[in-house]
C-alpha cells in the first residue's frame, strides 16, 4: 500500500509539471481540414499546403553529445512537418532527410527518435526511482509519455519502430501507421521520406489499450514534442553504439530521449483561413434537463457572422447566438442553424442528433 501511495504522489507531481525546453521557442502543428487528411503513402503531395514557416529544419538541430558542433548539411539535411486534424487525436509527421550514408544495421541503424508528452506531464518517462526494476518497466516506463525509436529506414524484416516502453501495442494500427519512400541501399546516399502518424497517450499501460487514456488534442493548446536524429556513418563500428556520427536534437538537451521536461512547445494551430469557406455554420448541444425538454445550443460557426436563425423543428425558432430551448414536443428532431454575414450565408442541419423522449 505504501508503494502505491508513493507512485500516486509521483504521478500527481508529474501532472502538475509543465516545464519545457528552449523557453520562448514555439513550433506550430498544422491543422489539416477534414477533407484533406494526408494519406500515409510515403508521398509528400498532401503536405504541399503546409507553409514553410511550419517546417522544422536542420537549422533547429544541435548535437547533444558535442554542443556547439556545426551541422554539415552535405552529410545530413532534414526537414520535419507536423500536422493534426480536429476530432482525431493523432499527430501526423512528414520527415524528409538527405544522408550521405544510410545505415540500416539491424541492431540499430539511423534513427529518428521521437518523444511525445501530450498532456505536458513532464519528468523522466523511463525511470521512476520509487519503483524497483520490474515494477518500473511494467507500471511506469513510457506510461506517461512515449518514446518511438523509428528506423530510417528499417531495412529488411525489421519493424518500423521500437517502442522504448512497456506498451509495444501502440506501434501498430489502430494507434499508429507509417510509410517510407526511398530508392537507396545500405551504405548509399540518397533522400528518404517517412510519413507516419501516432496516437499520444496520457496513460498507456503495459496490459493493452483497454485502460489507456488518449491525449485529447485541442486547438490552440500546447503539446510537448522533441526528436533526436541519430546518424551513423561508414567509419563506425557497428558493435559500438556510442561511436555515432551525430546525435542531433531539437531540444538541444542530452536527456531528450527520456526526459519529457526536455520537450519543446508545439502549438495545435487552427485551419488557415485560405483553406476555409468565408462562412461556415456549425453547432453543438447539451441536454440540460430531459424531463423539462430543456437543451442548450452552442454556436460554433466560423467567419464574420451578424445574424443567427435556429429552427427547432417544433414550430419555434430563435435568433439568439447560443439559445437555451424548451422543446414543445417529443421526438427525433431535425435542427437547422442558418447564419449570415457580410461575406454570405451558410446552413448546418443535423438530422436526429437531438432526441427528446
Amino acid at each position: 500500500m505504501k508503494r502505491i501511495v508513493i507512485v500516486m504522489l509521483f504521478l500527481i507531481a508529474c501532472s502538475n509539471s509543465e516545464a519545457l525546453e528552449r523557453p520562448g521557442v514555439e513550433f506550430k502543428i498544422f491543422q489539416f481540414p477534414k477533407n484533406m487528411i494526408p494519406g500515409i503513402d510515403g508521398n509528400t503531395d498532401d503536405w504541399d499546403i503546409v507553409p514553410d514557416d511550419y517546417i522544422i529544419g536542420t537549422d533547429q538541430l544541435s548535437d547533444e553529445k558535442t554542443p556547439g558542433r556545426p551541422m554539415n548539411r552535405e552529410s545530413l539535411d532534414v526537414k520535419v512537418r507536423v500536422g493534426w486534424v480536429k476530432g482525431l487525436n493523432r499527430l501526423y509527421f512528414c520527415y524528409e532527410a538527405y544522408d550521405d550514408y544510410w545505415d540500416m544495421y539491424f541492431r540499430r541503424g539511423d534513427i529518428f527518435e521521437l518523444l511525445v508528452d501530450g498532456d505536458l506531464s513532464g519528468k523522466d518517462i523511463i525511470v521512476n526511482p520509487a519503483l524497483d526494476r520490474k515494477e518500473n518497466y511494467f507500471r511506469y516506463q513510457g506510461v506517461l509519455g512515449q518514446n518511438y525509436h523509428i528506423y530510417t529506414p528499417p531495412g529488411a524484416g525489421r519493424d518500423w519502430a521500437m517502442i522504448w516502453g512497456c506498451q509495444p501495442w501502440i506501434n501498430d494500427l489502430p494507434w499508429s501507421n507509417y510509410a517510407y519512400n526511398y530508392d537507396f541501399k545500405e551504405g548509399e546516399s540518397g533522400k528518404l521520406v517517412l510519413e507516419f502518424w501516432i496516437t499520444p497517450f496520457d496513460y498507456a499501460p503495459y496490459d493493452g489499450p483497454e485502460r489507456a487514456v488518449v491525449s485529447k488534442l485541442v486547438e490552440d493548446t500546447i503539446v510537448g514534442l522533441t526528436w533526436t536524429i541519430i546518424d551513423y556513418d561508414a567509419d563506425n563500428d557497428h558493435d559500438n553504439i556510442q561511436d555515432d556520427s551525430g546525435f542531433w536534437s531539437i531540444s538541444h538537451h542530452r536527456r531528450s530521449y527520456r526526459d519529457a521536461d526536455t520537450c519543446v512547445a508545439f502549438r495545435l494551430m487552427p485551419i488557415l483561413p485560405e483553406l476555409r469557406e468565408p462562412i461556415e455554420a456549425e453547432w453543438s448541444f447539451t441536454v440540460l434537463d430531459m424531463d423539462r425538454r430543456l437543451v442548450a445550443f452552442q454556436d460554433e460557426s466560423y467567419g464574420e457572422i451578424t445574424s443567427w436563425l435556429w429552427d427547432f423543428d417544433d414550430g419555434t425558432t430563435s435568433t439568439e447566438q447560443h439559445p437555451v430551448h424548451e422543446f414543445q414536443r417529443q421526438g427525433n428532431l431535425v435542427i437547422t442553424l442558418n447564419v449570415e454575414g457580410p461575406q454570405g450565408t451558410a446552413k448546418r442541419i443535423k438530422v436526429w442528433d437531438v432526441v427528446i423522449k
